[in-house]
């Protein structure tokens, strides 16, 4: 692994964190660099990215980065539709570690020396294997696969600051204590939270940055998540801290970095992009027609910048993006729940401390048995397991939590008479999130509920017809399965508002209006119905909203259910913290799918088509 040149080198390993924490009180003048614009061929767009930097004035020094993010406490394989990566049976954490051997072991060959990265939301979100816990088990399931340093993501404050903070640092869980009787020591692998700000001490609440050699030429990371967080997270567990510009952050630390000698630096980031059509399926290391949010973060770089490991779209991709000089960052993400590994080769110049050269490609964590004809096994509608794949100390670790969930996990809760899936229509509606919406709709009658409403962030995995996750029957659907679909433990709660204010919610859906600043569409419930037009001006874009069949009344009041994050103004739908006459229901959201699925008769898809799209 990396080595330091001296003992002055290895003290300033240990004194970087506290000194740039320090120092970051300072306001510095961010400056930039000109470095010279390695040749890009456009013919090479849609293949592995690789950059170069021109001939190096010194010695060279060769290294391997190995990347994931929105690991999402993936323990088990991904079922129904999100099974496969393009096709190939990907993902589980014991085939996860099994890839991140072989391509260290091969990098080693190659005389590269390995360092594992990450960019977010490694947690939160999680399968019941793992939010039981209070994702413990996904924690220390990174340690043992060998990750060494990532950046927070939003999911990271799901449940708060603080807990965050204990996840890092260790110690029981305050209310549940230690649930699996050994006690928890907190993350060996260093989580980054450069733009993530304490109210009351200016600080970041984790380290910014982290700092390796490379036999002796040191390498700079900084870490951070999007500066848009507090949109996307409940509010109540982010209080005491403000989320900073992504590129200020970045830039600032990078230029503090640079002062202490660092010149090669990496941005472990939880914001990202995606591919586009044509190709209808781009490559696992293609970068066809990019777009998103992470290019202008790039654009706005230090030069110094020459690797950007992003996350939070759940794509993958492989890219070359201008930074501020207009040299070329290599820009990485390889997709969610751990079915990607994004394997990087680099070169550092001896003599500048530069990065010379930078290539990356994904690469598919396979864990199926391929047939003679180049298809994948499949017993009972799920694909086979390769267990020449399996690491045994990744499967000790997450079975040790799969057998003390499993009685909880695997109980039978209801019903279903088809797959029911997430994935939205074109008008914004999915199947699976018209029936969430009329679960909750269901579980708040009694608080006189009329409507509920849905984000579709929320819906988290599709509810599979033939998966046996437990052993159970076709149709069968477990509380482990629910809990997959609904991870959050929301409250659900159930307010007044008059139909202009309900109005007013649903323009919110919309880019422009009351400050939204990404387009998301609420599920609705059975009997509510409108159309929307996008290309209409802000505050204009919702028309035809009744509730069975009558007009909403403008000065009516309707009794409508969400949930707590939508309620305290999450995803940007400010509007809603204005309702009156708040009620809390029971239990938490995933009970209100648990009761509506095992009410009486399966339950089928809902139909998509309560929303009409007029443009």
């Amino acid at each position: 692994m990396s080595q330091p040149r001296s003992r002055g080198w290895a003290a300033l390993r240990h004194l970087t964190v506290p000194a740039l924490a320090l120092a970051v009180v300072a306001t510095l003048p961010i400056t930039s660099q000109s470095e010279p614009a390695p040749a890009i061929d456009p013919a090479a767009a849609l293949k592995p990215v690789a950059v170069s930097y021109g001939t190096p004035l010194g010695r060279t020094v060769k290294g391997n980065f190995l990347s994931y993010n929105d690991f999402h406490g993936a323990i088990d394989p991904p079922g129904g539709s999100g099974a496969t990566v393009n096709g190939t049976p990907a993902g589980g954490v014991e085939y996860l570690a099994t890839w991140l051997k072989k391509l260290r072991t091969e990098a080693a060959a190659e005389g590269r020396s390995t360092t594992t990265v990450g960019a977010g939301d490694l947690i939160g979100a999680t399968p019941l294997v793992s939010a039981a816990f209070h994702d413990e088990p996904t924690i220390e399931l990174m340690d043992q696969i060998g990750l060494q340093i990532s950046s927070v993501g939003n999911h990271e404050f799901d449940e708060g600051v603080d807990e965050l903070i204990r996840l890092n640092k260790g110690g029981c869980h305050p209310v549940d204590g230690c649930q699996d009787g050994d006690g928890f020591a907190g993350a060996k692998f260093t989580y980054l939270a450069a733009n993530t700000i304490d109210k009351k001490t200016g600080l970041p609440i984790l380290p910014p940055v982290d700092l390796r050699f490379v036999n002796g030429v040191p390498v700079g990371f900084v870490g951070l998540t999007l500066e848009d967080t507090p949109s996307i997270v409940n509010p109540a567990g982010i209080a005491s801290v403000e989320f900073r510009d992504e590129v200020e952050t970045a830039n600032k630390w990078g230029g503090l970095l640079k002062l202490f000698g660092v010149k090669a630096l990496v941005l472990l980031v939880h914001e990202g992009g995606m591919q586009s059509a044509p190709p209808t399926t781009p490559g696992i290391s293609d970068c066809a027609n990019f777009s998103g949010p992470i290019v202008p973060i790039v654009a706005g770089l230090r030069p110094e910048f020459g690797l950007v490991v992003s996350g939070h779209t759940h794509r993958f991709y492989s890219c070359s993006l201008p930074n501020s000089s207009g040299a070329q960052s290599v820009v990485t993400s390889a997709g969610n729940n751990g079915q990607l590994i994004t394997d990087i080769d680099y070169t550092l110049d001896r003599r500048t401390g530069r990065f010379a050269e930078i290539s990356a490609r994904n690469v598919i964590v396979e864990n199926g048995v391929r047939n003679a004809d180049g298809t994948w096994q499949q017993s009972g509608g799920a694909f086979v397991r390769n267990p020449d794949l399996v690491d045994p100390g990744a499967k000790a670790l997450a079975d040790k939590y799969r057998t003390a969930v499993a009685p909880i996990a695997n109980r039978v809760v209801g019903r279903i008479s088809a797959d029911i899936v997430r994935d939205a229509r074109p008008n914004g509606e999915s199947p699976l999130g018209d029936v969430i919406a009329d679960a909750q709709l269901a579980y708040t009658k009694a608080a006189g509920a009329q409507i509920a409403l849905m984000n579709p962030g929320g819906v988290r995995a599709s509810l599979s017809y033939s998966a046996s996750t437990g052993g159970e029957a076709p149709g069968e659907v477990t509380y482990g399965e629910s809990f997959t679909v609904q991870p959050f433990n929301n409250l659900v709660v159930t307010q007044t508002f008059t139909g202009a204010q309900l109005k007013d919610v649903l323009e919110q859906q919309f880019v422009g209006f009351n400050g939204q600043t990404t387009q998301r569409i609420l599920q609705v419930s059975a009997g509510f119905a409108y159309s929307y037009d996008s290309t209409a001006p802000a505050g204009s874009r919702v028309s035809g909203i009744t509730l069975n069949g009558a007009p909403i009344d403008p000065a009516v009041s309707y009794r409508v259910t969400t949930n707590d994050f939508l309620a305290n103004g999450g995803d940007g739908f400010t509007t809603l913290k204005a309702g009156t006459g708040r009620t809390t229901a029971p239990g938490f959201d995933v009970d209100a799918l648990v009761s509506y699925l095992g009410a009486g008769e399966p339950v089928g898809p809902g139909p998509a088509n309560r929303i009409t799209k007029l443009g």
